[in-house]
């Protein structure tokens, strides 16, 4: 979508940002920002629409909207917490390595040091002793020069182990830092795991009072019916606005590639107005070299004059002739820029979302009434959900009858769901990799055991997934 949004931005800017790279980087990125803030709006909106179609309706999955959400928000939270954490233990145990490295190098300046200082003393030199010994001058001259080297070495030698005692204090503070980082980190994890615990409490409860009614409610084919039509409802819209996006995208690099012809025919144009001009002037010159000769009363120099003029009127007449004849450039041609960057939509043999046992195969029907859109993957909770090919969430938020749900925008008008999931690790607009986690297995939704509900969808009609994920 970032790259529909530099299509746009091309129309708009026009040649003060091709003047100015700086000023046209920070407007692709300013536009960047707002494509993907409406996108986020007009899936919001959407959102809204389907809870208020929804509010008139007495189901009781709905208490657990507010729970669910929570618990994700805090999974991810401390999913980003435990990261800062591994990175400030690893700062730490670099900086505790550097501090055992530099008190090495402190204690062998040290040492070198007391060397200096203890043969000193032991040969008993000193600039006093050179001078009072009676010595000859010349032998007095060459220890007091030796002293002088000694001298220097010793000013070096504290030099160093100076220099090697402030190392040693900035990486101790350096050190003191990441451990008082790593206590506020605990902290918030202690905190965060509190909350978390409170809030499966309360989901917990809320899923005990209403465990009656979920029980009715999954025993109605009617409410199954309700939960795929919202969802296709969900999907439906997505891929008008993706594909709205995309056309807004092509009609705007159609108008640019236009704008750049018609400016590449207006310098042709100028170009050619100006070899025109130039064979005026041309013209014009011969007529002034001809009245000159016609001036002049020297037959030969005025039969000279004529022939300059024929040879200019030739060619002028040439450059315009050339300028009449050179074939004007030809229309730039057009070629839709495919939406989405690198991503190109499916294709066959990619890998599960999550391992687990296949329930609820596609095509077939529900115990519960209905038929099968997608497959269920029983796995464990907190198990990492994957994305099965690169992408953009276009979709994160809680729907009722899937829990907490995640889309994934694949180009080529492919989608991927994943549903029923405890926590979601990503955000509206976000691209991702193949393979890179994106939510945390659960039972979310009303559901009893943890797995992933996972759908492929196509031109907005499901399709059996099992064709597509890897034998």
């Amino acid at each position: 979508m970032i790259r529909i949004g530099l299509a746009l931005l091309v129309l708009w800017a026009g040649a003060a940002l091709a003047a100015d790279p700086g000023a046209a980087l920070k407007a692709r990125q300013a536009e960047a920002q707002k494509q993907q803030s409406q996108l986020r709006e007009r899936i919001g909106a959407l959102q809204k629409d389907i809870e208020e179609q929804e509010r008139s309706r007495k189901d009781a999955a709905v208490a657990l909207r507010e729970s669910e959400s929570a618990i994700s928000a805090v999974s991810r939270r401390l999913d980003e917490l435990d990261a800062g954490k591994r990175k400030a233990e690893g700062e730490l145990k670099r900086l505790e390595g550097q501090i055992a490295e530099q008190k090495q190098v402190l204690a062998q300046r040290q040492s070198e040091l007391a060397g200096q200082l203890r043969a000193q003393y032991a040969s008993g030199l000193s600039p006093w002793t050179a001078l009072l010994s009676g010595d000859d001058p010349q032998a007095i001259g060459r220890e007091l020069g030796y002293l002088s080297y000694v001298s220097q070495a010793q000013a070096e030698a504290v030099r160093a182990v100076r220099a090697a005692l402030d190392r040693l204090a900035s990486l101790q503070e350096d050190a003191r830092t990441r451990r008082q980082e790593l206590v506020r980190l605990a902290d918030e994890t202690g905190k965060r795991k509190q909350e978390l615990q409170e809030q499966q409490e309360e989901r917990r409860r809320v899923l005990a009072r209403i465990s009656g009614e979920l029980r009715r409610q999954r025993a109605r084919a009617e409410t199954m019916q309700r939960d795929e039509q919202r969802l296709g409802k969900l999907v439906t819209g997505l891929e008008a606005e993706i594909a709205r996006q995309a056309e807004q995208a092509r009609l705007a690099e159609e108008r640019r590639k236009a704008e750049e012809a018609r400016r590449e025919a207006e310098a042709r144009r100028r170009e050619i107005e100006r070899q025109r001009q130039a064979a005026l002037a041309a013209q014009k010159a011969a007529r002034q070299a001809q009245a000159r000769a016609q001036r002049e009363r020297d037959e030969q120099a005025a039969r000279q004059a004529r022939q300059q003029v024929e040879r200019a009127r030739a060619q002028a007449r040439a450059a315009e002739q050339a300028a009449r004849e050179q074939p004007a450039p030809p229309p730039a041609r057009v070629e839709p820029e495919p939406p989405g960057g690198a991503m190109q939509g499916l294709r066959k043999g990619m890998a599960y979302p999550v391992q687990g046992e296949v329930q609820g195969r596609f095509g077939m029907e529900r115990p519960e009434g209905g038929i099968w859109r997608g497959i269920v993957l029983r796995a464990d909770e907190g198990t990492p959900v994957r994305a099965i090919a690169p992408g953009r969430v276009v979709y994160a938020n809680w729907l009722n009858g899937f829990g907490n749900l995640i889309i994934v925008d694949h180009g080529a008008k492919y989608l991927s769901v994943y549903g029923y999931n405890q926590s979601l690790l990503k955000q509206v607009g976000q691209m991702v990799d193949a393979g890179e986690a994106i939510a945390t297995v659960g039972a979310t939704g009303g559901q009893v055991e943890s797995g992933l509900y996972f759908e492929i969808r196509h031109n907005g009609a499901p399709v059996n997934p099992l064709l597509w994920l890897a034998r």
